[in-house]
C-alpha cells in the first residue's frame, strides 16, 4: 500500500512539473510573438518618392508593416504592391506582386506571387519571385521567368538577371523566339 501511495505522489509532482513546464513555454511563445509585433501598420498606402522636385517613383500598397524595429529591420507588404517608376522622359514602367519584403540594411527587395514587370516601351517579364538589388539597380531570379520583348518575341527558362532598363540580360538555360537586331 505505501508503494502505491509513493508512486501517486510521484506521479502528481510529474503532473504538476509538467502543467509548470507548459505555462512557461506558453509564456515564451507570448514573449516572442512580441518581439515580431510591427512598431507601425499602414493601410492604403500611397507613397511617392522625389527627386529634385520630380516624381521617380509611386508605391501603392493596401497594407505595410514596419518592422524597423528589429535589429534586421524591414517592411513587409502582405496583400503587395503596385510600384510605378517614372525615367527622365516621364515614361512609366510597372512592376507589381502579390506580396512584397523590403530590408534596410541590405536594400534587398524580395517580390512574390505573380510578379509583373511592364516597361514603358511593352517589355515584360513575368515570374513567381523576384529580387530587386536597390544599390546596384540589378534584377534576379532563379525561378521560371517569362520575358517578351513587345514585338512578340519572348525568352523564357529559369534563372536570369537583369540590368532596371533591360539592356543587360544574363540567363541560365532558356528557350525562345524573336529577332535580333543590332549585332556587332
Amino acid at each position: 500500500m505505501r508503494v502505491h501511495k509513493s508512486i501517486g505522489i510521484v506521479s502528481l509532482v510529474f503532473i504538476a512539473l509538467l502543467c509548470s513546464c507548459e505555462s512557461n513555454f506558453k509564456d515564451v511563445q507570448r514573449i516572442n510573438s512580441v518581439a515580431f509585433s510591427p512598431s507601425g501598420e499602414t493601410e492604403n498606402l500611397n507613397l511617392k518618392y522625389t527627386d529634385s522636385g520630380r516624381v521617380k517613383a509611386i508605391l501603392v500598397s493596401p497594407l505595410m508593416l514596419d518592422y524597423s524595429n528589429l535589429e534586421y529591420g524591414f517592411n513587409e507588404f502582405p496583400k503587395g504592391i503596385h510600384l510605378t517608376l517614372f525615367d527622365e522622359k516621364g515614361k512609366e514602367s510597372h512592376v507589381v506582386s502579390d506580396y512584397a519584403i523590403t530590408y534596410a540594411k541590405t536594400d534587398i527587395i524580395d517580390l512574390q506571387g505573380n510578379v509583373k514587370i511592364t516597361s514603358n516601351d511593352g517589355k515584360k517579364l513575368e515570374t513567381d519571385q523576384l529580387f530587386y538589388d536597390q544599390k546596384n539597380e540589378w534584377f534576379y531570379t532563379e525561378k521560371n521567368f517569362k520575358f517578351t520583348d513587345g514585338a512578340g518575341g519572348f525568352i523564357q527558362g529559369p534563372g536570369i538577371d537583369f540590368s532596371k532598363d533591360f539592356k543587360i540580360f544574363n540567363m541560365q538555360r532558356n528557350s525562345g523566339e524573336g529577332e535580333i537586331n543590332n549585332v556587332e
